[in-house]
């Protein structure tokens, strides 16, 4: 892996890879989350896959990609750390397998950068059929996040654990946020975001690198600079002086208890093995006692956030055992801080993590995320740098580093019924 800078704030991931049928291309605009624009910008990438100058319609870009023998371009939204990060990922046909010797990857990577840079418009702005159709799309993705209630349950956890920090910011922002979007707004967001955002491009194939960089910066050669921001490093969340209960009361028949905890360690390979013995796998503590054993809990994990250093648990509980539930999952994590385990337990984390980290590897997709992760949090940890500290951390390092870990903020989803 190789991380090179093409152009003023425009930077090149390059994973070789010859295993793959496939080469994956990715371009990813990174830029700080923020309450008053998340929505603009969650729509924006929908809004620009619509059709480019050349290809105006999606009927004429699913042509382009047909003749491209089947390449595809979704548009993604993410969330990394205090930066929400939109943009583009291509999947098309490595060059090492196309017929007659035809090359793909210039063509693939051409299309991206009109996407970017020659989006089709109508007196100057956005086609304001296209804009309209994708922000009803996105209000009712919106929408519709309440109909998973654990995914709910979870992003309600962090907009109180976080209230008033970036970390607490929905990827794709909120509804009246949405609703209030004008093309005129959404266009002027447009033109400040490709002049000043860091850009991440991302590819994954066969072809060497001179001939990837030579690609993408033909592509993207009309892309403006100006005043290029730097991206949002995400402060440590600080724990309040007590601990902060939120109960919310809606028609569901099971229970969502979140709890989050504020890490008092920067000790990421402990935090990391120390997490996944707790709640971060099936062989974990949260799922064999609270879940298994005990029977109080639907479902019980724990997430380790290491760009905030905090720990949120997940779980689904019968509403009256949301005190059981609780204390256990106390317990657990004292169990777990004291070293209070069996032989196996330790190396079974390790085991979890380290193929994670292995089967990492075999997914372009999942290469692609993890070194966005890195580029919009400012890590530089590969996979394997990763999997080495996990294995060397000493157990001592991983109590101590959960010793830190101390109750933050807890969240309650219960029955109407229930609302005293």
């Amino acid at each position: 892996m190789t991380r090179t800078k093409l152009a003023e704030g425009v930077y090149l991931t390059y994973l070789p890879a010859h295993k793959f049928k496939t080469s994956l291309l990715s371009a990813q605009f990174v830029t700080p989350i923020k309450a008053e624009s998340a929505s603009a910008f969650a729509l924006l990438p929908a809004v620009l896959r619509r059709g480019t100058v050349r290809w105006p319609d999606l009927g004429a870009l699913s042509q382009q990609l047909d003749l491209l023998y089947g390449a595809k371009v979704d548009y993604t939204v993410r969330k990394k750390g205090e930066n929400q990060c939109i943009g583009f990922v291509a999947s098309f046909i490595d060059d090492s397998f196309v017929p007659g010797g035809e090359r793909l990857l210039e063509p693939v990577a051409e299309l991206l950068g009109e996407l970017v840079c020659n989006p089709v418009t109508e007196r100057g702005r956005f086609v304001p059929s296209y804009f309209e159709t994708e922000k009803t799309n996105l209000t009712d993705a919106i929408r519709s996040i309440v109909n998973d209630k654990r995914d709910y349950a979870s992003l309600r956890l962090l907009q109180e654990m976080c209230a008033g920090e970036p970390y607490g910011i929905s990827r794709l922002g909120d509804e009246r946020s949405a609703q209030r979007l004008s093309l005129q707004k959404l266009h002027a967001l447009y033109g400040e975001l490709i002049s000043t955002a860091q850009l991440e491009l991302i590819y994954s194939g066969s072809a060497p690198r001179a001939r990837v960089e030579d690609a993408l910066r033909s592509a993207f050669s009309t892309l403006p600079r100006d005043g290029i921001r730097e991206i949002a490093l995400a402060r440590p969340h600080q724990a309040p002086a007590e601990v902060r209960t939120v109960v919310e009361n809606m028609d569901v028949t099971q229970g969502k208890l979140g709890m989050g905890f504020t890490c008092g360690s920067d000790d990421t390979p402990a935090l990391l093995v120390g997490n996944t013995l707790f709640g971060g796998s099936s062989n974990s503590r949260l799922f064999l006692n609270v879940r298994e054993k005990l029977s109080l809990c639907y479902f019980a994990s724990s997430t380790y956030h290491r760009q905030k250093g905090i720990i949120t648990v997940s779980s689904g509980i019968e509403f009256e055992n949301f005190q059981k539930a609780y204390d256990e999952i106390l317990l657990q994590l004292q169990e777990v801080a004291a070293g209070r385990l069996e032989d196996w337990e330790l190396s079974g984390a390790r085991s979890v993590l380290l193929n994670a980290y292995a089967a990492m590897g075999d997914s372009q997709g999942s290469l692609e995320n993890f070194y966005l992760g890195q580029a919009a949090t400012g890590q530089e940890e590969t996979p394997e740098i990763l999997a080495r500290a996990v294995r060397e951390v000493p157990a001592k390092r991983i109590f101590q580093a959960m010793e830190t870990v101390c109750l933050d903020t807890v969240y309650f989803l219960k029955g109407k019924e229930d609302a005293q």
